[in-house]
């Protein structure tokens, strides 16, 4: 497994947050994976993955509430993905909890190979949709907005708590 996850413009969707989000995530995935190979403890792993899932969760309620004031035509069976994700990875975190699994690199794998697929096959299907309907602008405004009010009642790094 190769120590990078790296960001590439095969990736952009064309909406500016939503990239920069996506970046954020690799990030995350990026820091499990140093404390995985640095043998960092399950306190430290957990604590990346908690954030990450914390993350997540507030990505997803940006990405549905721009499809929603989209009027994007596959926002049911987005959101419906999303709520998969979430389920099974809040599931991997009670067995990490309970002591029935480990934070291993199959997790890292799986992660990586779910944030890329989504985004090469899911997420681009709507940021066609808002470029064919020229509405990545006003959709850029509303994430920047959106972005801006966050940040205002940002507390030390974790800024998305807000939501």
């Amino acid at each position: 497994m190769s120590k990078n996850f790296s960001w590439s413009d095969e990736y952009s969707v064309g909406i500016d947050e939503i990239d920069e989000q996506h970046k954020t995530l690799f990030k995350l995935v990026n820091r499990l994976h140093k404390a995985i190979t640095d043998k960092e403890g399950s306190s430290v792993c957990g604590s990346i993955l908690d954030e990450l899932v914390d993350y997540t969760r507030v990505h997803f309620a940006l990405e549905q509430t721009l499809m929603r004031i989209g009027n994007y035509p596959d926002y049911e069976a987005h959101c419906v993905l999303h709520k998969n994700l979430v389920s099974e990875v809040e599931a991997l975190q009670q067995k990490i909890a309970s002591g029935r699994a480990a934070i291993s690199f199959e997790l890292l794998q799986f992660l990586r190979n779910w944030l890329t697929k989504h985004i090469l096959s899911e997420d681009m299907k709507y940021g066609q949709y808002f470029q064919k309907k020229g509405q990545q602008k006003e959709i850029g405004q509303w994430s920047a907005d959106s972005r801006s009010a966050m940040e205002k009642h940002k507390k030390k790094s974790s800024w998305w708590k807000f939501w």
